[in-house]
Order: structure tokens, then sequence, then C-alpha cells
């Protein structure tokens, strides 16, 4: 193979190095990324008919959650649990690499837009 192309075994591209694995059913696609405390980032290509981000990526049981006054308190992202009050973590929502506004559990799903979880 000498033309570079990424192989289509779900194997790492030559670009980024990150395997994209694709979840879940519907008409709108977005990008879910997951920086672990670690610094390993795993990236997901979501397809959903729901409207809000929180809505879709806990259907497909990559976040989880207390209810809490000011909406849901993600604790565990993508398997990983992070707990401010034992380890002084949390995990922080960005939105195409800003901080988010709201919570995720509030953020309506707009198609291309990077969402993102770091645990902070």
């Amino acid at each position: 193979n000498t033309d570079n192309n990424p192989t289509e075994s779900g194997a790492p591209t030559e670009t980024t190095g990150t395997v994209v694995s694709v979840l879940g059913e519907g008409d709108t696609v977005f990008t879910f990324k997951v920086t672990d405390l670690d610094g390993k980032v795993c990236e997901f290509e979501i397809h959903t008919d729901k409207e809000i981000v929180g809505d879709a990526l806990q259907e497909l049981k990559l976040i989880e959650g207390d209810e809490g006054p000011y909406g849901l308190y993600v604790k565990t992202v993508n398997g990983t649990t992070v707990d401010y009050d034992t380890d002084g973590k949390y995990w922080a929502f960005y939105e195409n690499g800003t901080l988010a506004s709201v919570g995720v559990d509030s953020t309506k799903i707009t198609e291309g837009t990077i969402y993102e979880f770091k645990a902070e």
C-alpha cells in the first residue's frame, strides 16, 4: 500500500492517531470527544434523533451522573468515573473547544459541532 490511505479496519489513521467509533442511529450526526485524566482521547461519531446532547449521550450510555439543582452533574464519561469529592477533578463540557455556557442536558445538538468532555 503505497498511497498512504488509512485502512478500513478501524485502525488509527496516520493523521490523527484516533480511532473513531460510530454509535447510535438517527439523522443527526455530531462528534463527541472524551479526554481522560491521562490525556487519552476517544472520539465518537454519534448518530441520533434526540435534540439534546445529554439525551443522546445518555441513551448510548456514554455519560452518567446525578440530577442536581443545575441539571445533570456528569460523573462518568465513557466508563471512566471522576468524582470531585474524591479526586478534586471533574468532567468539563466543551462545545467546539470552548467551555460550554450551559450543561450537556440543556445543549441543543447542532450538526457538525464537536462536543467534548475533558477530565480536569
